[in-house]
């Protein structure tokens, strides 16, 4: 008996033709595809011909008449930089009506290899392009999702207003040669050295530093612990392992610290004054009233996001398909460029490279179920006949003017003329389409939220 085996072949490339330009197209995976392109030399013979009409029209060779410089002598000179210029020429002339032929719609702008042309032969060149991948949907009524049950205890409110108290205490100088404690505020000057060298971010001026705050490096807050204003104090601490700058993990740093002042902060009574102070409050209960309205909006805002997460996550589980990497790349690129513009001039150049560095290592997973769930709800959209109308598009556009404190005209202008529009419209169709899945998803509520 012998055993069968199973042959695997590759698809036949298919072929297509319009006048002067075929088409052989392959599916190298299921989001790429591959054109080879050949463009009749009738249109070849013709962009040279073009081309050496430009180059008359301008050239100046000694001994001949301006426009009157025989095609012999433009090659001789100029003939070895021509067939580049006409190489880019026919490839943006003819791709776009090559991918339309092969019905290819590319997601990212798609990779050209190509030889130069000559005159008398057919020109040839190859793009790969990636595409939307096919998406088979599940049954959207199967998909569940968590959403953490909102409260706000009075305990909570309580919290609240007392951060509200403590924000809003003045701070008192105190009197010469008090000793600095837990609660009081020291303005201070200093200057941190490692191994005897400063190293940037290590000193500055006029700098508040509220001891048990715990905002400064662990144990400098505590090492000012009965200092008195004017004096000098020296302190030691090792930077954590996980500090934020990596130049400075696990190190021991030296601090020159000067103390210049000492105050207190004294707080104001708990009172309806108080309450009328922060804004138009008539009474005390009127302001925890307005807090516990607010903690439960952002609560809510917090539920229904990870609801939408949950809902999402169903989706992908139950959803699969092969993701473009170029597409993965090119979202990847968008977050990076977020995190340089978010960070830069805030911190030192050579650690915000680090911080980007580590975001492209560790963000291409991110990237990766960013791209999965805009394929996802791009295709929900269009299932379920998810529409976003230009009025819908203005409407958003008249909310951001508002935002931004500009006329709604202006911010409309801004958006045609840098293009915004698209992009509004499809983020409003990625919202819809997950306001869709929502609705019809079996969503539970848990008393904590999920993780």
């Amino acid at each position: 008996m012998t055993e069968s085996t199973e042959e695997t072949s590759t698809p036949t490339p298919e072929t297509f033709a319009d006048g002067s330009v075929s088409v052989e197209l392959s599916h190298e995976s299921p989001v790429s595809r591959t054109l080879r392109v050949e463009v009749a030399a009738e249109v070849v013979d013709k962009a040279f011909d073009r081309a050496f009409r430009d180059l008359r029209k301008n050239a100046r060779v000694k001994g001949f008449r301006p426009g009157k410089v025989p095609r012999s002598v433009l090659e001789r000179l100029y003939g070895a930089g021509v067939p580049e210029e006409i190489e880019h020429q026919i490839v943006r002339d003819t791709m776009a009506d090559a991918l339309e032929l092969a019905s290819v719609a590319p997601l990212i702008e798609p990779a050209v290899e190509a030889q130069r042309p000559s005159a008398g032969q057919a020109f040839h060149y190859t793009v790969r392009a990636e595409i939307r991948p096919d998406i088979e949907l599940p049954d959207l009524a199967s998909l569940k999702g968590e959403r953490p049950v909102v409260e706000v205890a009075e305990d909570e409110v309580s919290s609240k207003l007392e951060e509200l108290r403590q924000r809003n205490g003045r701070l008192i100088e105190e009197e010469e040669g008090t000793a600095a404690a837990n609660g009081h505020v020291l303005s201070i000057d200093f200057v941190g050295r490692i191994d005897g060298e400063p190293f940037e971010g290590g000193s500055g001026q006029n700098v508040e530093l509220e001891i048990g705050a715990d905002r400064f490096i662990p144990g400098f807050e505590e090492q000012l612990i009965g200092a008195v204003s004017g004096e000098d104090r020296e302190v030691v601490v090792q930077f954590p392992d996980d500090y934020g700058a990596e130049n400075l993990r696990g190190k021991e740093a030296t601090f020159a610290v000067h103390v210049a002042a000492a105050r207190r902060r004294e707080l104001p009574e708990l009172d309806d004054e108080f309450a009328k102070d922060l804004g138009d409050f008539e009474t005390l209960e009127a302001l925890r009233d307005q807090l516990k309205s607010d903690m439960t909006k952002e609560r809510e805002n917090g539920a229904d996001s990870v609801a939408k997460r949950t809902v999402m996550d169903s989706l992908v589980k139950l959803t699969d398909f092969t993701v473009s990497p170029g597409v993965v790349e090119k979202q990847l690129e968008s977050q990076l460029a977020s995190l340089k513009q978010r960070f830069e001039g805030q911190i030192a150049p050579e650690v915000l490279q680090e911080h980007l560095a580590r975001a492209r290592e560790e963000g291409r997973p991110a990237a990766e179920r960013r791209v999965r769930e805009r394929f996802l709800l791009q295709e929900v959209a269009k299932a379920h006949q998810i529409d976003v109308s230009d009025g819908d598009v203005d409407s958003r556009l008249d909310e951001l003017a508002a935002v931004q404190g500009m006329e709604p005209q202006q911010m409309r202008h801004m958006a045609e003329h840098q293009s915004w529009r698209e992009a509004i419209r499809s983020e409003l169709s990625e919202d819809r389409a997950l306001d869709f899945l929502i609705a019809g998803a079996t969503v539970e509520d848990t008393v904590e939220p999920a993780s």
